[in-house]
């Protein structure tokens, strides 16, 4: 519309303010201008194209072969939860292992990650659980030459597991640690001898960071596949790997808040469920038995009991604080002042619809395998009404 002086006043494009602001600039800091923004905008392009960025909820593809069973009402059901660290076993102390992340190790070798696989294809075979759930494998990562682990352990499995599902939650093309210095990729991984009809991703809350250190740090999840059950109902298998190293952040309590919201959704439906991880939480009571220099990792007062409260696990409290409780630690450290397992990270919960048979940490055989060892559960699927 016309000014004060009859003519029209037209607003100046971003661009030309842009310009006159340059302009306006001396002449060194001009030319310094003119080097750094296009330094600046190839630095976001390449970052973007490097790096990823998943929604807070997408579909996980899901790959079954041949004609698959399903679950039957009433069935025994038998569940393992695994993190198999990469398939990189137990002779390497890790960079990231030790308190101050100054462990002599960045990768396992070649050889050692093909003996890796023959061990966990060794227990699977040996337990044959209907559902598996896994962490920590690799895919496209340096650090275990580019393999894609579940792939891997499907192709040896093929018989015993047609139906698969997955979700990533680490993936960069090049991570600029210098402890790294390559591409990254991490997935939860879970295997059942019978039908996924489909499954999702759901992304867990972050840790705190700034804006670029966030692009390239894990992204954890849940992956939730239902199983549907013979006459209408579905088994809930979720899988996941909380975050490690977030103590002086709320990260651990905002992801046990979320995995609480889920399954009390699926409590409120009525859902039968069972949930398996790593949850890096310390049952109560063992905080106290850890070496000083171990204890900076957890909380002394748990964020696990907000789980346990609610819902049914393996180990029960009872068990993984207990007179007993060694025989419930599942996690081994990688640093050579252990001498064994000496703490529970890894646990089974389940809905109230099913029926524990049987439960058990596989230690006896598992301790050159990963630094986490199996646990198992056995159920009974709830009865058709």
């Amino acid at each position: 519309m016309p000014g004060p002086t009859g003519r029209s006043q037209v607003s100046s494009p971003p661009s030309s303010i842009v310009a006159r602001f340059a302009m306006s600039l001396p002449r060194p800091l001009r030319l310094l201008l003119l080097i750094v923004l296009p330094l600046l905008a190839v630095l976001i392009a390449l970052v973007y194209s490097l790096t990823w960025r998943p929604l807070p909820h997408e579909e996980a593809a899901v790959s079954c072969s041949g004609q698959v069973a399903q679950l039957q009402p009433g069935q025994a059901l038998k569940v393992m939860t695994w993190n198999v660290q990469y398939l990189a076993g137990k002779r390497y102390v890790f960079w990231y292992d030790l308190p101050g992340g100054d462990g002599p190790d960045e990768r396992p070798s070649s050889a050692d990650l093909a003996v890796t696989l023959d061990e966990v294809v060794r227990v699977l075979r040996d337990e044959q659980p209907d559902v598996v759930l896994l962490q920590e494998l690799h895919d496209k990562a340096k650090a275990s030459d580019y393999q894609d682990q579940l792939a891997l352990l499907q192709a040896r499995l093929s018989d015993l597991y047609p139906c698969s599902t997955e979700a990533f939650y680490w993936k960069a093309g090049f991570v600029p640690h210098p402890r790294i210095l390559g591409s990254v990729g991490m997935k939860l991984g879970t295997l059942s001898r019978f039908q996924i009809a489909r499954a999702e991703r759901l992304q867990l809350p972050m840790l705190e960071s700034d804006l670029l250190s966030r692009q390239f740090q894990l992204k954890r999840a849940l992956l939730v596949s239902y199983l549907p059950i013979r006459g209408g109902d579905e088994l809930v298998a979720i899988n996941t790997h909380f975050d490690a190293f977030a103590q002086g952040e709320d990260t651990m309590q905002r992801q046990v808040e979320m995995t609480d919201g889920l399954l009390q959704q699926l409590q409120t439906s009525d859902k039968t469920w069972v949930l398996g991880g790593d949850l890096n939480l310390l049952p109560p009571g063992q905080f106290q038995h850890l070496p000083e220099d171990q204890r900076s990792w957890y909380a002394a007062d748990s964020e696990l009991q907000d789980l346990a409260r609610r819902y049914p696990m393996i180990p029960s409290l009872q068990q993984a604080s207990g007179a007993q409780q060694a025989q419930w630690y599942t996690h081994y450290p990688n640093d050579p002042a252990a001498s064994g397992p000496d703490r529970t990270l890894d646990y089974l919960f389940y809905s109230p619809r099913l029926t524990p048979l049987a439960s058990r940490v596989r230690q006896h055989d598992t301790l050159s395998i990963s630094d986490h060892l199996p646990v198992i559960g056995r159920f009974f699927l709830p009865s058709q009404e």
